[in-house]
């Protein structure tokens, strides 16, 4: 069988928006015939319920690991005077799908997008309204991304891929496994470098070219 390398995320989860320098890294150093599949996880499911104020302070408290671990990287926290925060990712991972329906790179795209507003610009990703102008800034067609974002045939995707991350045993994000021939292998995320990951991804696709 061909090896996968699985990626597990939420474009509204901190540590994937931290982890991504060293994503983009580690897939430019891993062969070009490996096959990488990015899977939406899904961490909150849709309400309107306001975001309690534990959640409030579990979520600033990532924010702020993330700073002390990654001084390159700084938060907007505007976002928690301008908005009404929701525990509610399932329409940013919506989103994301929807905008693959117009190309697989708007999956990248799109999830970028909504990580800039988010971390950045201080705006609401749990609204469908913001992922709309979002959709329209990044050169979607927002009338088709619109139609698709609230779709049954896109709500149903999500939950494939919320089921499939739960099969690989995902319980944290951002996730790498790969899996080959001989079984599902969990790859420890590194937030500095990439190396430690390329050597055990390559060492692993070795074991399978010996006889």
């Amino acid at each position: 069988m061909q090896a996968v390398l699985y990626y597990v995320h939420d474009p509204m989860c901190s540590w994937c928006w931290a982890f991504g320098k060293v994503r983009g890294e580690l897939l430019q150093q891993l062969p070009a015939s490996l096959k990488v599949q990015r899977l939406l996880g899904g961490l909150a499911a849709d309400t309107d319920e306001p975001m309690p104020p534990e959640m409030i302070a579990y979520v600033k408290s990532n924010w702020k690991a993330i700073e002390n671990r990654l001084p390159h990287l700084r938060f907007n926290y505007d976002f928690w005077e301008i908005c009404q925060p929701r525990r509610s990712t399932w329409p940013a991972c919506r989103a994301v799908i929807a905008a693959r329906e117009q190309g697989s790179q708007y999956d990248r795209i799109m999830t970028r997008a909504i990580q800039q507003a988010y971390y950045q610009q201080a705006r609401n990703p749990s609204l469908n309204a913001t992922l709309i102008a979002l959709a329209q800034e990044t050169g979607l067609d927002s009338q088709r991304f619109s139609q698709d974002l609230v779709s049954r045939s896109t709500a149903e995707v999500l939950l494939r891929e919320i089921s499939e991350t739960r099969k690989l045993k995902a319980r944290s994000f951002p996730g790498l496994a790969l899996k080959t021939a001989e079984g599902l292998h969990h790859i420890p995320v590194d937030y500095q470098s990439a190396e430690p990951m390329r050597v055990q991804i390559l060492a692993l696709l070795k074991q399978r070219e010996v006889p």
